[in-house]
């Protein structure tokens, strides 16, 4: 009689564990975005090129990531970082999408340069 039982709920033990570990790859790709975004914010509000403001998001973000550097008009720049889709038991829905946003003032040539 056991055995009935077992064998009727491991598929749905499967299912719950599929999710979580899926549920905890989403977290860890969210917190590569949000690391990435600060670093290449970080990066852009001293002024260096775009190029290297993504080659650094590059190596925080997770594999595949979309990184986008753009000037927020009032003397910020804004990085934004965007995991690839991943979809959660085939499904993929938009807050599952791990992305993060990082806006910073650009700071002023002198301080940059010591002088």
């Amino acid at each position: 009689m056991v055995t009935a039982e077992f064998a009727v709920l491991m598929p749905v033990i499967v299912v719950v564990l599929a999710a979580v570990l899926a549920a905890i790859t989403c977290v860890v790709d969210h917190v590569r975005c949000v690391d990435a975004a600060r670093a290449g914010a970080r990066a852009a509000s001293r002024g260096d090129d775009p190029a290297v403001v993504r080659a650094i998001g590059a190596g925080l973000a997770p594999a595949g990531a979309r990184i986008e550097v753009a000037s927020a008009g009032d003397g910020a720049v804004v990085v934004r970082v965007s995991a690839p889709d991943r979809p959660v038991l085939g499904v993929l829905t938009d807050a599952l999408r791990p992305r993060a946003e990082a806006t910073m003032p650009l700071e002023p040539a002198s301080a940059v340069t010591g002088g």
